[in-house]
């Protein structure tokens, strides 16, 4: 007996039921995996200006410390990091801001008036009031940041990792 050229009813629903169960696999699957993996594809941008409040905060010839945390997102693992900066207004008015970082290690240095030096507590490194090597272990002055002043507040350019 010749096949004939028409479907039984159960390859018909056997078809229609492979073909609504794939497109609602689609219109499910798609997004949940744009949802998996779209945290992987972001770009994390570490660069910002960091408001550090009015200059009058600073005092003139003083190293003060500032310190102000920042957020990262790395996927779903956030993770809030801590950042010190010592800012120094000039007698010319210019501004300095280092980081309270250690360039040998990073321990947290400290200003240390009586010294007149920051001074790294972990190895005895210490850095004149511009962050130059006095004498020590650590490979470079301290890392500076670029600064502006917008209607008289000052604000540090991070580019932290």
């Amino acid at each position: 007996m010749p096949s004939s050229p028409h479907m039984s009813r159960r390859e018909f629903v056997s078809i229609v039921t492979a073909a609504a169960g794939t497109i609602m696999g689609a219109l499910i699957g798609i997004p949940a995996i744009g949802y998996l993996i779209a945290p992987a594809l972001q770009k994390v941008s570490a660069d910002a200006w960091i408001p550090a409040g009015a200059l009058e905060n600073y005092p003139v010839g003083v190293p003060t410390l500032f310190n102000f945390n920042r957020t990262k997102v790395n996927g779903w693992d956030k993770t809030v990091n801590s950042y010190g900066v010592y800012i120094i207004q000039h007698e010319d008015g210019s501004i300095s801001a280092l980081s309270n970082k250690c360039t040998h290690l990073s321990c947290r240095v400290n200003w240390k008036q009586d010294a007149a030096a920051y001074i790294c507590p972990c190895h005895d490194a210490y850095f004149d009031i511009d962050g130059q090597i006095i004498k020590g272990p650590q490979p470079r002055a301290l890392d500076t940041y670029e600064t502006k002043i917008e209607e008289n507040n000052l604000f540090i350019h991070f580019l932290g990792s």
